[in-house]
């Protein structure tokens, strides 16, 4: 279940010290939004605004005083006179050490360039760890059981690497690049689906995001919403338009453009962005701020698209 909403209350003023600056804000404002209102840049992996924070990355840890432990600072909500560190050596350190589990165990080639920003300037070096231990095989990491975790050889670091999951037209699954931030689940989840169609499935470095007993996603409870996707930090879930076009090294951001429309299939009104390459359509997101969507869309306004391709002078060159 989700928690509950949290209220911020503007006619509640709350002061607090960040890196010693005393700044004002809201009362119900967390630390994360209270840094971004003075630009301190705090880095996030598994918060999204449009999804209730879960604390699972542990990347934007803060070190508050009197507090034992570094707190989270997407959840926290500041107190009067808290005082709070961003930068403190604690935090570094914790920050270095985080991003270099994640990146020595999983692909981060498709995260944000924020990612790599910050893994340099916190000195992250996740080849410490070791070369990266050999691929699991197809369906190995989907049958692992709980308790039964089997340590790589020494000297070389575990990977969750794996084949891409490709079963349908629409988007592929692509766990080797999965930190496990949770997102997919609460999109797919009481966030906004309601679908409950993928849950996490194991413990410990087994854990992995599975569909109802590792069911292929064509028969399991997915409606091919793609809200999964939109909200993925890392390229794990990834349109097929875009995996297809990033394997023949055609994927160029630099050449696309975003377009603004409203979806033409009912009368809710979504907006829609769509991002286009080359005079086609290669992936379809939707604003996170916007009153209808919150970001979200309904497998015909994500995926829908592909009539708009049907020109005549495409057909006449295929």
């Amino acid at each position: 279940m989700s928690a509950e909403p949290r209220r911020v209350r503007p006619d509640r003023q709350v002061e607090l010290t960040i890196d010693g600056w005393s700044i004002t804000v809201p009362d119900g404002t967390t630390i994360l939004e209270a840094c971004r209102s003075r630009k301190i840049d705090t880095p996030t992996l598994c918060y999204l605004e449009n999804l209730t924070p879960v604390n699972v990355c542990r990347v934007c840890v803060v070190e508050v005083e009197g507090s034992r432990a570094l707190v989270p600072a997407c959840s926290r909500p500041v107190e009067p006179n808290m005082e709070v560190s961003t930068d403190s050596d604690r935090v570094r350190l914790s920050r270095k050490v985080v991003l270099e589990f994640l990146a020595s165990s999983a692909d981060l080639s498709c995260a944000s360039e924020d990612v790599r920003r910050w893994m340099k300037k916190y000195g992250a070096d996740p080849a410490r760890y070791g070369e990266p231990a050999p691929p699991s095989r197809e369906g190995e990491r989907d049958a692992a059981v709980a308790g039964h975790h089997h340590p790589s050889p020494e000297g070389q670091a575990a990977t969750v690497s794996q084949p891409v999951k490709v079963d349908n037209d629409l988007y592929v699954r692509d766990y080797a690049k999965c930190i496990l931030c949770y997102k997919c689940v609460q999109a797919c989840g009481v966030e906004a689906q309601n679908t409950f169609a993928i849950a996490v499935a194991g413990r410990g470095f087994d854990a992995r995001i599975s569909t109802e007993l590792a069911t292929p996603l064509p028969d399991s409870a997915c409606v091919y919403c793609g809200n999964c996707i939109g909200v993925c930090p890392t390229g794990a879930l990834m349109f097929k338009t875009e995996h297809d076009l990033r394997r023949a090294g055609k994927w160029d951001e630099q050449k696309q453009a975003v377009t603004e429309t409203i979806c033409p299939y009912c009368g809710v009104g979504c907006t829609l962005e769509l991002r286009v390459q080359d005079n086609r359509i290669v992936r379809v997101t939707s604003p996170l701020d916007h009153d209808v969507t919150s970001g979200h869309l309904c497998v015909k306004g994500r995926f829908g698209w592909q009539f708009v391709q049907n020109r005549p002078d495409d057909r006449l060159r295929d």
